[in-house]
């Protein structure tokens, strides 16, 4: 099944270049996620926090994609697939 949530994406640009709720506790991250819906930067699910799945599950936004340099990817945490 193709991804339904890419429609009608606003232009968003990263709250950050940190995971700031891995900041706030003292802890450290293995790569960052944007937020396409509101820019919220948050860490990878390879971080012991996974503060982006968090942000996705909390506020129901699915897409996040990559701002690690090079990367140009994007993940659904709704239907589970790269888009």
């Amino acid at each position: 099944m193709a991804c339904t949530h890419l429609h009608d994406l606003p232009e968003v640009v990263p709250d950050s270049r940190r995971c700031e709720a891995c900041i706030e506790i003292g802890a450290e991250w293995a790569q960052l996620r944007m937020c396409l819906l509101c820019g919220r930067v948050g860490c990878c699910d390879a971080s012991p926090n996974r503060h982006a799945a968090k942000h996705a599950a909390d506020c129901g936004h699915a897409l996040v994609r990559s701002v690690e340099p090079g990367d140009s990817w994007r993940w659904c945490y709704v239907d589970e697939e790269y888009v």
